[in-house]
């Protein structure tokens, strides 16, 4: 089987194409190679894969792509994905998640595509409460440019598998950590701070509330929706395990060994979402598929990793200055 993987430099992509690999399967790999992604994430399967750098936007290169290639199975990670970035900019998350995905979506209708992934997030729910989770029937309430980017990709691959049936199946991760991760993120932003003891930006109090899932569990879940997924359902992918904010900082300090001293709370995101959770019983009862690793588990690896690979995190770092006075002021 051959499998084309949009956004496979990115860090929840890479992630699967190292997986894909591994398990056997003929790998293509599209990624615009913009500020988040990065070749070093592949490498180690370089050898394996056929690369195209390329923008998903772009219909004529698509079409190139997928006539020579002629995949199977097209796995759709290709997003712009971070929240405080749509509110300084929404442009480049329209173009890239909506326009590169209604792109996609015809190509792989032209070129008789057999399934197509669409990958989206547990944020085009909106929010919670302290109580409840979103099942796959709860209604879409979107409150950030990138969550909206996110729902009309979401509803133009729904809107695909009834217009024409193409063979989409849509679904819907929580919030990824894990290795790889780009340093914009709260976790890896957390890590490289308290290990510079300089202050961590904490949002308002932070007391919202996020369902944290290890990369590598998303990864597998998704080859499980390949093996037994249906063409036009949507699976929930989360673990159970939620954090608020302020937990997640701590617990990352306590393995650093650092004072929570370095906390400073700051004035609170544009429409910050209180909760999200997943309700993931269809996943487990229809494709038998349960996240395994949990989260004081998957926190240690993830701090892990970043200690053992400072040099590349570093290197990103360099880019991000300017970024980060955008959004706090200074770096």
């Amino acid at each position: 089987m051959k499998i084309l993987v949009t956004g496979g430099a990115g860090f929840i992509g890479s992630e699967f194409v190292r997986q894909a690999v591994k398990n056997g399967y003929e790998v293509v790999v599209i990624d615009k190679l913009t500020y988040a992604g990065d070749i070093e994430r592949i490498k180690s399967v370089w050898d394996n894969i056929h690369f195209y750098k390329g923008d998903i936007a772009n219909l004529e290169l698509m079409e190139i792509i997928f006539s020579i290639e002629k995949p199977d199975v097209v796995v759709h990670w290709a997003a712009e994905s971070h929240v405080d970035r749509s509110i300084l900019d929404a442009a480049p998350f329209m173009e890239t998640n909506v326009k590169g995905t209604q792109v996609l979506l015809d190509v792989s209708k032209k070129f008789n595509v057999k399934l197509f992934i669409n990958i989206a997030t547990d944020e085009i729910y909106g929010e919670l409460g302290e109580e409840g989770k979103f099942t796959e029937e709860t209604p879409l309430n979107p409150n950030s440019p990138y969550s909206v980017s996110k729902a009309s990709a979401d509803m133009l691959g729904r809107a695909y598998y009834r217009t024409y049936g193409l063979p989409v199946i849509t679904v819907r991760p929580s919030n990824n950590y894990g290795p790889w991760q780009y340093p914009e993120k709260l976790i890896p932003v957390v890590i490289l701070k308290a290990l510079n003891n300089e202050p961590i930006p904490v949002y308002g109090r932070g007391q919202n509330i996020r369902e944290w899932l290890y990369v590598s569990d998303c990864a597998e879940a998704v080859f499980e929706i390949i093996a037994k997924g249906k063409p036009g359902e949507i699976y929930n992918v989360g673990s159970g395990e939620e954090r608020r904010n302020i937990e997640v900082v701590k617990a990352i300090l306590s393995l650093l060994n650092k004072s929570e001293d370095l906390i400073s709370f700051v004035k609170d995101r544009p429409g910050h979402d209180f909760r999200y959770a997943l309700d993931v019983s269809k996943i487990e009862r229809e494709i038998g598929w349960k996240a395994k690793v949990k989260f004081d588990e998957g926190i240690e690896k993830t701090v892990r990793w970043y200690l053992d690979n400072l040099d590349w995190v570093q290197e990103k770092v360099k880019f991000l200055k300017s970024y980060w006075e955008k959004v706090y002021g200074k770096y």
